[in-house]
């Protein structure tokens, strides 16, 4: 393929699959934990961090996951012990970070309002070999936090009370779930943009809640939904000449609206011979369960 060809192109397309597969696998997470802003308040936190690394001349990767990990147990801190609401904590996120980001790259002698747009709303062009590296190394623990800690993760998105009886450390599980997202932000801003990675945690997770009732299985799907869109936004981005993040996102939404329209007769069917099960007296375990839980959670 010609689009192979090009080096920055095989980067942007790696950096384009590590993408959809971590921002799908916490993002699941954060809509059972209702906390689906979480990663656009993390994205312009990270702003600070993207303006430092012009200002320090260091890898603006690098230093905006270290911004962006600070920022997110700060939020979880304030969340624990302070009177101050989320919403609010989140305002504080978003306001300090875009003022940071924006005061720090203009005061750095390479830096400019060019420099931060690339990041804001990504860049294919400019994935370099280091953005690469850094990008891989993350994925790579966020994949292994997502995966290898699941059952812990799940039990505690969906009920803090009752994972906390079960003797799992609950604010150790918090505060790494908002460090996974931390870095899956950083991840993700290369390819997609600070402004619009929150998007791709959460859209591909609702769209696969449209087809499954697991979250084994929606977490399968949002991933391969993400995949699927990462790809595919790449390469229309490359032949196009379209911005790579906002036809990602176009595309991610118009999978959810697709699977939404496909899904509606499957949920009618399955309402239908849940009501004639139940008139008929069958006992419960032996009707067709709903699509999703109550206030929208799926099972595991």
């Amino acid at each position: 393929m010609e689009i192979l060809d090009y080096a920055f192109m095989q980067r942007a397309l790696l950096a384009a699959v590590l993408v959809g597969i971590t921002a799908p696998a916490i993002g699941i997470y954060l809509v059972q934990r209702r906390q689906a802003l979480m990663g656009d308040g993390i994205g312009h936190v990270a702003m600070t961090g993207v303006g430092l690394g012009f200002l320090l001349s260091t890898n603006p990767v690098w230093m905006a996951t270290a911004v962006s990990v600070v920022g997110a147990v700060l939020m979880e801190l304030i969340r624990w012990y302070g009177r101050t609401r989320g919403d609010i904590a989140l305002a504080m996120l978003f306001y300090g970070g875009m003022a940071g980001g924006v005061m720090f790259i203009n005061l750095a002698p390479t830096g400019s309002n060019a420099n931060l747009t690339s990041y804001l709303f990504g860049s294919l062009s400019t994935v370099s070999d280091s953005d690469v590296t850094a990008i891989c190394v993350l994925a790579a623990f966020v994949v292994l936090v997502t995966v290898g800690l699941r059952r812990q993760l799940f039990a505690v998105s969906q009920d803090e009370e009752f994972a906390r009886v079960t003797g799992l450390p609950v604010r150790a599980l918090n505060l790494l779930t908002a460090v996974t997202a931390a870095v899956t932000v950083t991840v993700a801003m290369r390819v997609v943009g600070l402004l619009l990675v929150s998007a791709l945690m959460v859209v591909p997770v609702a769209a696969a809640q449209q087809l499954s009732r697991s979250f084994a299985a929606t977490f399968a799907i949002a991933v391969a939904i993400g995949v699927s869109v990462t790809i595919g936004g790449t390469v229309t981005s490359y032949y196009q000449d379209v911005p790579p993040g906002a036809t990602i996102v176009l595309l991610t939404i118009g999978a959810f609206v697709v699977l939404t329209v496909l899904a509606t007769p499957l949920a009618r069917r399955r309402a239908r011979a849940l009501a004639a099960a139940q008139a008929a007296g069958d006992p419960a375990e032996c009707a067709i369960p709903a699509t999703r839980g109550p206030e929208g959670k799926v099972g595991v």
